[in-house]
């Protein structure tokens, strides 16, 4: 134990031990992003596309505006999934060094 004095505790833990804590983290993360897609998702198909005005076509209900915030939400997306894919590649890597993560 003397051996593991002053080390940060991730690199005191045993080799098996602390994959499996990096491993929980990542899925950790893969949630987290998985919700703030959501949430997004959420976001643009509820308050971001309105009706047109009916002054300009009477009777028409097929006819919908995309605010300015709606192309920054889909970019946003984007990312959130780029990362989740990269993470989910982190913990196929890490299930392949060792034990299953």
């Amino acid at each position: 134990m003397l051996k593991y004095a002053g080390t940060p505790p991730l690199a005191a833990m045993a080799e098996t031990d602390s994959r499996q804590l990096i491993a929980a983290e990542i899925r950790s993360l893969i949630a987290r992003i998985e919700i703030g897609m959501r949430l997004i998702d959420a976001a643009m198909s509820s308050g971001d596309m309105e009706p047109e005005d009916d002054s300009a076509d009477l009777g028409s209900s097929e006819i919908v505006v995309l605010d300015d915030v709606t192309p920054r939400f889909a970019t946003a997306s984007a990312a959130l999934n780029a990362c989740r894919a990269e993470l989910g590649h982190a913990l196929e890597l890490l299930s392949e060094s060792g034990n299953p993560a």
